[in-house]
């Protein structure tokens, strides 16, 4: 029965936790609890098929334990491989793939010359198909499954909103392998071996293809409809035509102000006074900025809530191993790149290189769907979504190889070397896709590429520093006015106007105050090539860039301005319900401000060439420029980039394939990492984890030496465990159906741990609530149909039990948990947490249950939210104390965790998208739900 000791209860941990990705070993060669079996024997039933016929008999009626292969001499020796030649029979089976004189079902004989028994008395293994044709029985030599024995359980689908056990997908692809190499064997079986081991590359080759073709469409129809606001393509005898933008309307003209195919509105309505073009080409720049705008919102609310925002931080948690269905599926994926095209269009201060990231996992989650093999394991999948996440950097920047260090340095949680490889064959597909469609028809993967002929001077350090420092002021100030706009509007009191009236309220905002500033009405990616550009190679200045004497003097106190009035206007609009990335308003704030700064020395060394250190490098005598403004502007841009996300080394490689330029690294450098030392000083987390904490998603970074190894207090871990006497534990025997049934209606738990009986507490296993109501359901129906008076086993069962009237549930039991001694340090619990993936850790003290930890409660404790997770329950105030984090193993005891608060479609306007399924609505484990749709 179930056992409360005085019972409170613990929250499964799936649910509770975040699944980190193991670091850099696989996480299924992790040293499980120690079973009572032999160490092959560690198969399972990969999807869970269901059999409800578990509970056969022997139907030759033979004696098995009559030849026991004990009782024979046993070898050791390695047996010596022959020849093809050797037999005739082996040229024809490596043909055929089938070894000669057996059948594909037959099992070879074992060394002792006695038959290995496929069936044993009363255990009937349930088979299944793994999508290729091959049975999966059990362990590498075919014997079955001993599921009453030892092993971590069958397993029913994923709910949403929980998290994925690393240990049991790995060990689940190990098998597969097994079988499959086992199995397939002669020409037919390297066959099925090389179609098995090119389902990811044929994946990521797709997923390449669609990106580069989605960024190019993205690109075009967003410069069309951003020229738009302040004109239109006329037809005329230069071919033009309304689908074309300004840079296409133009193409051949070296000044755009000579195109004569270009109309502005207020020409083509036929004004011509100064005032009156003016409050016209207004009009609309406002009119169709608002429209953009609120079309935008509305497709994000109305076709797919997971649209909104850049999608990194979402990503970065799923990519750690929770369930967020829906947020990569194919509505998402429209609503995303409609979206996106609409935002980046109203000219608010947005990127779209953030969300190029989502919409490159979107592709290839829908080309995962094609393969089984792949869409089948929650953990190949994650490592395919790293994959193709550097494909989005690579076209957002033109930049393949900064895609795949952004990857590594940013999203991912798991990447070993084969997914690093993988990354660059998606990025470099990506990138190559991009470059054959040549979106702005200059051989450009992106607008922003410059080329610099003239090379830095050893004085422009001391420039490059302060831009650094700015840059890093400038993230961390950021951050702060960022997330307190977002928790006030979270928190307030004040009837707050809904999310599309939000989005419309900035959309007209941005569109007044850019419209009267030059550098502020252009599109954000035209203002960044502009600000970038050098002086010599430039034929056409729209924005006055390269003037020179007084006239400068104008020019830095408009990029300056702008610069500031970006700040307060990319801190509103990111967080609002729209697709918005934050990668290029930063760089375009850093950019003005480098540029700014590179006038103002070019102005210096102009009027005082004498000055010791411009004597020392410049020469007076030459006609190239001593000062490049466009290198201030990339440094600029590069610090402040920094400064937001907190990466280092995917930024210097992403500005680097930018300029092409090798010589600007080490400036580049060095602005870079006081970016990073200086905004760490306000806080440790950059922009996207500042979201994860904000949102409350289940993530723990391996990798964090911040708020992770640093943060965890020197403390034993029971101080924060939900001890014994706190859980819902069930007993081995004495349970009923119905008794069950009333466990799990009295408490949301996700999890219940197994004991032998309430006074020793000698651990068995763990079974989660999931597999739990299934078999209820399942046993309840057609064709067995047992009554609610059916007694249930964890355990053994005993010798009059028949087992075609009773519910023997320890197939479905982890009965390997991961343990830990009593009295461990809670280092070693986060590390098996970070390191190992793991969802919970039983504790125990000679075998007997004295605690749970579950990966939530490690998060709380690393973020230091006890006074949002204590709210549930008030009976265990002060279990822990004094490092910030009291009550954290409250954290799950509520089944609506604190992982869901923040969560989309969670109690926030989320919509039907966001909503998970019931708990109690498991489906069958031949169905593997899909994880993250």
């Amino acid at each position: 029965m179930a056992s409360r000791l005085p019972l409170s209860g613990q929250e499964e941990e799936a649910s509770s936790s975040t699944s980190s990705a193991p670091s850099n070993s696989d996480p299924a060669h992790a040293q499980r609890r120690p079973s009572r079996a032999d160490d092959d024997d560690d198969g399972y039933d990969e999807d869970g098929a269901d059999d409800l016929d578990m509970f056969g008999t022997n139907e030759s009626g033979a004696d098995v334990w009559a030849e026991d292969p004990l009782d024979q001499p046993m070898s050791f020796k390695r047996k010596q491989k022959q020849s093809i030649l050797s037999q005739p029979g082996r040229l024809l089976s490596v043909m055929t793939g089938n070894r000669l004189g057996t059948s594909p079902n037959t099992r070879s004989p074992n060394l002792s010359g006695t038959s290995t028994p496929s069936h044993l008395p009363g255990l009937d293994t349930p088979t299944r198909s793994n999508g290729s044709g091959a049975t999966l029985n059990g362990p590498k030599d075919g014997l079955p499954v001993d599921w009453y024995v030892e092993g971590p359980g069958r397993r029913v689908g994923y709910d949403d909103l929980t998290a994925i056990d690393w240990i049991f997908e790995y060990t689940k692809e190990r098998q597969r392998l097994r079988v499959l190499y086992s199995s397939a064997t002669g020409i037919v079986g390297y066959i099925q071996q090389f179609l098995d081991a090119s389902q990811i590359w044929v994946i990521l080759v797709l997923t390449g293809i669609a990106v580069g073709a989605l960024a190019a469409a993205i690109d075009v129809t967003s410069d069309w409809l951003g020229d738009l606001k302040a004109g239109y393509c006329s037809s005329g005898p230069d071919g033009g035509a309304f689908y074309l933008n300004r840079g296409f309307c133009c193409l051949g003209y070296d000044q755009g102000a000579k195109c004569v195919g270009w109309k502005p509105w207020a020409a083509a309505l036929g004004i011509t006074s100064a005032g009156g073009k003016w409050f016209i080409e207004y009009f609309f720049f406002l009119l169709l900025s608002v429209t953009f705008a609120l079309c935008a919102a509305i497709l994000v609310k109305e076709y797919g809530i997971y649209a909104k925002h850049s999608g990194i931080p979402e990503i970065k948690t799923v990519l750690g191993g929770f369930i967020i269905r829906r947020f990569l599926g194919l509505w998402t994926l429209i609503t995303k790149s409609l979206g996106l095209v609409l935002a980046v269009a109203s000219g608010m201060w947005l990127g779209k290189e953030g969300p190029l990231v989502h919409v490159a996992c979107c592709c290839a989650n829908l080309f995962i769907k094609l393969f089984p093999n792949v869409n089948g394991n929650e953990a190949r999948k994650r490592e395919v979504l790293s994959a193709a996440a550097a494909s989005g950097i690579s076209v957002a920047f033109g930049s393949p190889i900064g895609g795949v260090l952004f990857s590594l340095e940013q999203l991912s949680y798991y990447f070993p070397d084969k997914t690093m490889w993988q990354s660059f064959v998606c990025a470099m597909t990506a990138a190559v896709m991009l470059q054959a469609f040549d979106p702005f028809r200059s051989g450009k993967l992106v607008l922003y590429q410059v080329k610099y002929t003239s090379n830095w001077h050893g004085f422009e350090l001391v420039p490059f520093a302060i831009l650094g420092i700015m840059g890093g002021i400038y993230g961390g100030l950021f951050i702060k006015v960022n997330m307190a706009v977002a928790r006030w509007k979270k928190s307030t009191n004040w009837p707050i106007p809904g999310p599309v009236t939000q989005v419309v309220m900035v959309a007209l905002l941005t569109a007044l105050v850019n419209y009267p500033n030059l550098y502020m009405r252009a599109q954000s990616s035209e203002l960044v090539s502009s600000l970038l550009s050098d002086c010599s190679q430039v034929l056409d200045d729209p924005f006055g860039l390269c003037k020179t004497g007084a006239a400068s003097a104008g020019t830095i106190v408009l990029l300056l301005f702008a610069a500031v009035l970006g700040f307060f206007l990319a801190s509103i609009t990111f967080g609002l319900q729209i697709p918005a990335g934050i990668i290029l308003p930063s760089m375009a704030i850093g950019a003005l401000t480098g540029r700014a700064v590179g006038i103002i020395m070019e102005i210096w060394q102009h009027n005082h060439p004498g000055f010791l250190p411009f004597a020392s490098y410049c020469d007076p005598d030459t006609k190239i420029n001593c000062i490049t403004p466009g290198v201030y502007a990339i440094i600029g841009a590069a610090a402040t980039l920094a400064g937001v996300t907190r990466m280092t080394v995917s930024i210097v490689v992403i500005t680097f394939e930018l300029t092409g330029a090798l010589t600007y690294v080490l400036p580049i450098m060095v602005a870079v990492m006081l970016s990073k030392w200086v905004g760490d000083a306000f806080s440790r987390r950059g922009i996207y984890e500042s979201w994860i904490h904000f949102n409350g998603y289940p993530f723990l970074d391996s990798g964090d030496d911040g708020s992770g190894a640093q943060s965890i207090p020197d403390i034993p871990a029971g101080q924060i465990m939900t001890r014994v006497e706190d859980l819902v534990v069930l007993t081995a025997a004495g349970h009923t159906m119905a008794s069950l049934r009333a466990v799990l209606e009295s408490c949301p738990h996700r999890g219940f741990p197994v004991v032998s009986d309430p006074r020793d507490a000698v651990l068995l296993g763990y079974i989660s609530r999931a597999e739990l109501v299934y078999n209820l359901r399942t046993a309840a129906a057609p064709p067995r149909a047992l009554p609610p008076e059916t007694e249930c086993f964890f355990g053994r069962q005993p010798l009059a039990a028949d087992p075609r009237t009773t519910l023997d549930l320890r197939p479905w039991m982890d009965q390997t948990p991961f343990t830990l001694p009593a009295r461990s340090s809670l280092h070693l619990a986060a590390s098996y947490f970070q390191k190992l993936g793991v969802r919970y850790v039983l504790f125990t003290d000679r075998g007997a249950l004295v605690g749970l930890l579950t990966k939530k409660d490690c998060w709380v404790v690393l973020h230091g939210l006890a006074e949002d997770a204590g709210d549930h329950d008030d009976h265990r105030r002060g279990r822990a104390g004094g490092f910030g984090a009291a009550g954290a193993g409250r954290a799950r005891e509520d089944g609506e965790g604190l992982e869901e608060r923040g969560l989309l479609g969670r109690g926030g306007g989320g919509g039907g998208d966001g909503d998970a399924d019931g708990d109690d609505e498991p489906i069958s484990p031949g169905v593997q739900r899909g994880g993250i749709l």
